[in-house]
C-alpha cells in the first residue's frame, strides 16, 4: 500500500505468535519490488478494548514506535474486511484510533505530542524545546540550525527554513543528524517553510527509513512545533513530496491526521526471512 507515495507493507499476523523479524524487514526492502519505508504488522489484541495491537517495523530492521500514513494503511485494510467503524489500536507509544470517512479519507487520532526532554527523549536537559541548540555546518553561517523539537511517539526535530526546502541536501545532513548524540533513540529530521498560517511545506528525513515520500508523524509534529512556536495556526495543510496532509492539534491536545492511503497488490511473506510470493491477477 502506501499513503501519500510512503511505500508502507501491511502484514496479518493475527492468530500468530511470532513477529516479523529484523532479518526479513531487511531482505524485502532488498528486493526491488517490495522496498518499503515501514511494515505495519496486525497482530491480536493484547489489551481488552483495543482492535488489534500494530507493530511497526523500519525498512533497516529497527522498531518504530508511530507511524501515521502506515496507520491510515491499516485502517483501509480493515474497513475493507470488516466495514466502517472506528478502531482502537495499541502500539509501542500507546493507543491510536482511526476511522475512515465517508470521503474515503482517513482520519487517524495519534494522540497527545510529548515536549519535555525528557519524554522526546534527548540526551541532554533543553527548559524550551521550541528552540534547541543544534546545527549543521560553519558555527558563523550555519546551514542549519535551532529546531524545534517534540515527540509523537518517536522523537522529531523540525528545522524552519525561508527558501525552498529543496535547496537543502537533506540525503547528506539527514544521516548525520538523526544520528546527532542529542538524540539517543535517533530522531526524524525535517525541513519545514511556512507559507501562510495554514500551510507548511515539509520534507523528511525518516529515522530508520531514509528520504521519504510522506511521513505522517512529521506532519504532525510540523504543526505542533508550528503552533507553538507562533509560526502556524493550530489546523494546517501540510504539503509533502507525496501530496498534502490535513492536521489539526485540536484543543484536547490531541493530534489528528488525516489523508488518503491505496492499495497497490497483495502476496504472502515468509515473517522470518522474508520470502515472497505475489498474488497472481486475473487477467
Amino acid at each position: 500500500m502506501n499513503g501519500l507515495g510512503n511505500q508502507i507493507i501491511v502484514v496479518d499476523m493475527r492468530g500468530r505468535a511470532d513477529r516479523v523479524t529484523p532479518a526479513a524487514a531487511i531482505a524485502i526492502n532488498g528486493t526491488a519490488g517490495t522496498k518499503f519505508d515501514q511494515i505495519m504488522a496486525i497482530h491480536d489484541p493484547r489489551t481488552p478494548g483495543t482492535a488489534n495491537y500494530i507493530d511497526i517495523i523500519n525498512s533497516d530492521g529497527s522498531r518504530a514506535q508511530a507511524c501515521g500514513n502506515g496507520m491510515r494503511c491499516v485502517v483501509q485494510t480493515l474497513t475493507a474486511e470488516q466495514g466502517a467503524q472506528r478502531f482502537t489500536f495499541e502500539t509501542v507509544a500507546g493507543l491510536l484510533f482511526g476511522e475512515e470517512q465517508a470521503d474515503g479519507m482517513i482520519t487517524v487520532d495519534m494522540g497527545t505530542p510529548k515536549l519535555a526532554w525528557y519524554d522526546i527523549p534527548l540526551a541532554e536537559e533543553f527548559a524550551d524545546t521550541r528552540k534547541i541548540e543544534l546545527q549543521i555546518g560553519p558555527i558563523d553561517a550555519p546551514v542549519l540550525h535551532s529546531p524545534s523539537v517534540a515527540s509523537m511517539g518517536n522523537p522529531h526535530a523540525t528545522f524552519w527554513v525561508h527558501d525552498d526546502v529543496w535547496n537543502y541536501a537533506l540525503d547528506r545532513f539527514g544521516p548525520l543528524l538523526e544520528n546527532h548524540p542529542i538524540f539517543p533513540e535517533r530522531a526524524n529530521i525535517s525541513l519545514a517553510q511556512v507559507t501562510a498560517p495554514d500551510k507548511i511545506i515539509l520534507r523528511t528525513w525518516e529515522r530508520g527509513a531514509g528520504l521519504t515520500e510522506a511521513c505522517g508523524t512529521a506532519a504532525c509534529a510540523a504543526v505542533v512545533n508550528g503552533a507553538r512556536t507562533r509560526r502556524t495556526a493550530r489546523a494546517v495543510t501540510v504539503t509533502l513530496p507525496g501530496g498534502d496532509l490535513r492536521v489539526e492539534w485540536r484543543d484536547d491536545d490531541h493530534v489528528v491526521l488525516t489523508g488518503p492511503a491505496e492499495r497497490e497488490w497483495s502476496g504472502t511473506l515468509d515473517p522470518a526471512d522474508g520470502a515472497w510470493v505475489r498474488d497472481e491477477v486475473a487477467a
